[in-house]
């Protein structure tokens, strides 16, 4: 029987999301840490370092400690999550709580290893592992146990994940880096050639969520960015409108789209005669992208469709696990005496 301090963790590279059972979820902060380049002290974690990012002198670094949904960072990871577990947990951190966390489909058994140390080291008295994508349909409410096909796709800040589950496996899986980060590439290498504006990661991303667009908008939005012009050197402010951002991201949305349609040409036809029947299911914070799920079911000729809160639904699928953990037992990884990962 689960205790009420148990934890789930949705560890992705842009943003951390922590739920308790019975609490649902209780913290939401970016996968930021800003730390000083010399003696490595941390000095701000989450959202306090997300607001230097760009900001901070030489000696100070904004970093995120985890690439491509997996740690790149092992001492900074740790240390992070032992920060956001002691902000939730407070004085009831002495009872080490157990942890269930996500990890990206296809990752290999040293990186789940190093999933769960880090876990261990941060403070938890247990740790096991869910795949992202099967966490993220059980928050959609998907049925992935039954004998027939769903096809989810996760959009994360660094990379996209794509399966095909059946009987609470993935089927057919592919991990990809097209997300969030690659939306915001392309809308630098956008302005930079267009305008001959230089901007930052934080500029583009805020361009993103506020005017960015898949397809063209009935009314059009309109935003200033300001930059550093790349004919003079000194700082310059453009506005941009939603029609721009259209131009900008066709390319990473038409690189998506293919994917999906290499992945559904590997399905067994069963399974893909399901998904054909069913649509494909959308998640991660990359798919809220206005338009997004309209494009994707245009050029993929499936119907795609965008869960009530993209973002949250990994957290929230460990939640639900968390709130009945031996109806889905059979989906978690954990840790063998010997040191092997295993699925109990």
């Amino acid at each position: 029987m689960l205790g009420m301090d148990d934890i789930g963790i949705d560890l992705g590279t842009a943003t951390v999301l922590i739920c308790m059972r019975g609490k649902g979820i209780v913290l939401r902060e970016p996968a930021a840490v800003a730390m000083d380049r010399q003696t490595r002290n941390i000095l701000a974690v989450g959202e306090d370092a997300q607001r230097m990012m760009g900001r901070t002198p030489a000696n100070i670094s904004v970093i995120r400690p985890l690439a491509d949904g997996v740690i790149s960072d092992y001492d900074v990871t740790e240390r992070m999550l032992r920060y956001f577990l002691r902000k939730v947990m407070g004085r009831r951190m002495m009872f080490r709580p157990r942890v269930v966390a996500c990890v990206p489909s296809g990752v290999t058994e040293v990186e789940k290893r190093s999933m769960i140390d880090t876990i261990l080291d941060a403070g938890a008295g247990k740790a096991q592992l869910v795949e992202e994508v099967v966490a993220a349909a059980i928050g959609a409410g998907l049925e992935i146990t039954k004998a027939y096909g769903n096809m989810i796709l996760d959009i994360g800040g660094g990379t996209s994940a794509l399966a095909v589950l059946a009987m609470g496996r993935s089927a057919v899986s592919s991990h990809i880096k097209i997300a969030g980060d690659r939306f915001d590439e392309s809308i630098i290498r956008y302005l930079r050639r267009k305008h001959n504006l230089m901007v930052g990661p934080r500029s583009a991303e805020e361009l993103k969520i506020q005017i960015g667009a898949a397809c063209p908008r009935d009314d059009p939005l309109y935003m200033d960015v300001t930059g550093r012009s790349l004919i003079t050197g000194l700082p310059k402010t453009i506005n941009v409108n939603s029609e721009e951002m259209v131009e900008a991201l066709d390319e990473p949305i038409l690189a998506l789209s293919e994917n999906i349609q290499a992945l559904l040409e590997r399905t067994p036809p069963e399974l893909a005669a399901d998904i054909f029947e069913r649509g494909i299911t959308m998640t991660g914070g990359g798919s809220l992208l206005y338009g997004l799920d309209e494009v994707l079911s245009e050029q993929v000729r499936v119907y795609c469709r965008l869960v009530e809160d993209p973002v949250a639904c990994v957290a929230l699928g460990t939640s639900r696990i968390l709130e009945d953990r031996e109806a889905w037992t059979s989906l978690l990884f954990d840790v063998e005496d010997d040191g092997s990962m295993t699925r109990r």
